[in-house]
């Protein structure tokens, strides 16, 4: 969705919602700054995903566990995000999700949900995601 401005709405559905990118998660995407919360790097996670930047994923992965090659699946379109639940310590940070998605065309479209719990570790003064359980 473009606004009048030109500027589209933020993949992650925006912070305050209905938020701009470049009011939302573009600056963490461009490295202009750091998501200072667990959920706020899940949100600029999601819109990664959602406009196709790895170098991003990469750089909010924990080295740790972290792959080699952070590839992105181009058939899939993301369509929305919903934040669950997230809790915050002063090392560990927990945010559960759902992302919906939608791949191919026609009559071989298909669309779904992924839920994940994934955990985030504060680490050099900024948070990571290490990993993520995914939930059925």
């Amino acid at each position: 969705m473009i606004n009048a401005a030109g500027d589209p709405r933020c993949p992650c559905g925006g912070q305050p919602e209905g938020a701009t990118l470049s009011a939302c998660c573009g600056p963490y995407l461009a490295g202009e700054s750091w998501p200072p919360t667990p959920v706020t790097v899940m949100r600029s996670r999601y819109t990664a995903y959602a406009v196709g930047d790895s170098d991003h994923l990469f750089r909010t992965w924990h080295p740790a566990t972290r792959p080699t090659d952070v590839s992105l699946d181009g058939s899939l379109e993301w369509l929305g995000l919903e934040i669950l639940t997230s809790s915050e310590g002063d090392v560990e940070g927990v945010v559960e999700f759902a992302a919906h998605w939608r791949s191919g065309e026609g009559r071989s479209r298909q669309a779904g949900v992924m839920r994940e719990r994934s955990t985030f570790v504060h680490r050099a003064g900024r948070w990571f995601y290490r990993d993520g359980v995914e939930l059925t």
